[in-house]
């Protein structure tokens, strides 16, 4: 008799606090999943190669955290927003040893990326309920090496997460020579986007922004991620990563990044919104 073929995995629907989640096999690779909350896709993860990054702005983000340290050097991390924990799993596989802290809201979510998309528990990730902003009051001083910042409800980064005094409590958290690294959604005009890089160079000295191209010109709603320190950023190879990546993107940096957020302000939590919410041809 001819061996049985094992049977596809199906997708899992599971209502969560944000919304009805959605856990999507990937049919090129045997144990890859997809997140969507909603119908919005959240995150990408690869249960046999954590080191595989599917989204665009996560593998920016990746490249990040490869420069954030000399390469295999373990970091602590903060991750403010958990999805599937796509960059936690990353973290761990690229730099073991390395400490990390999450912090998800929506508990029911959590619960479901545990039963499904279960992590090695050997890794150093400590999931904690709650609130980013809240979650990260409570972080020690200059205890992170990199802040991640992506945090979505209803597609939407809330408004307390965008301040200038939220930025304050992360370079608090920081250490020195920390870095912080922001997903932003945004499209024509991209008024929020300019008000954010306005508002991160008002708590950084050095910032940059790494999108596709087309985003940067209005042409598209997409994300686009914010890098800041209060050291030099290793922008060049950035640049250089990010621009080869198989969907390549740009890196605007010193003069060229403000002459891009336009005169912009910088947001306070007296004056923040959340980001806009996408058009629902984006995940058409």
């Amino acid at each position: 008799m001819g061996k049985r073929q094992s049977k596809a995995p199906e997708p899992v629907r599971h209502t969560i606090g944000g919304g009805v989640a959605e856990l999507v096999p990937d049919r090129e690779r045997a144990r890859a999943w997809s997140l969507l909350i909603d119908g919005a896709p959240q995150s990408h993860v690869d249960l046999e190669d954590p080191e595989y990054l599917d989204f665009a702005y996560q593998r920016r983000l990746g490249h990040i955290i490869d420069l954030a340290a000399p390469p295999g050097r373990p970091l602590q991390v903060l991750h403010l927003g958990g999805g599937a924990l796509t960059l936690a799993r990353y973290v761990a596989a690229t730099r073991p040893r390395s400490t990390q802290q999450v912090v998800e809201l929506d508990t029911a979510l959590v619960e479901l990326v545990r039963r499904e998309l279960p992590w090695d528990r050997t890794w150093r990730i400590k999931v904690r309920d709650g609130d980013a902003r809240a979650g990260l009051a409570k972080v020690p001083d200059g205890w992170a090496d990199l802040v991640i910042a992506d945090v979505f409800s209803g597609a939407r980064t809330p408004a307390h997460l965008t301040s200038t005094e939220f930025l304050a409590e992360v370079r608090r958290a920081l250490r020195p020579g920390g870095l912080y690294a922001a997903n932003a959604a945004d499209g024509a005009p991209l008024a929020f986007l300019r008000s954010q890089i306005a508002t991160v160079r008002s708590a950084f000295p050095y910032a940059c922004v790494a999108a596709d191209p087309a985003m940067l010109r209005g042409r598209r709603f997409g994300n686009a991620i914010l890098l800041a320190g209060d050291t030099e950023l290793p922008v060049a190879e950035l640049t250089r990563r990010v621009a080869s990546d198989p969907h390549p993107g740009r890196v605007e940096h010193g003069r060229a990044l403000d002459d891009f957020a336009g005169g912009a302000a910088p947001v306070t939590d007296a004056t923040a919104a959340a980001s806009p919410a996408p058009p629902e041809s984006v995940f058409r």
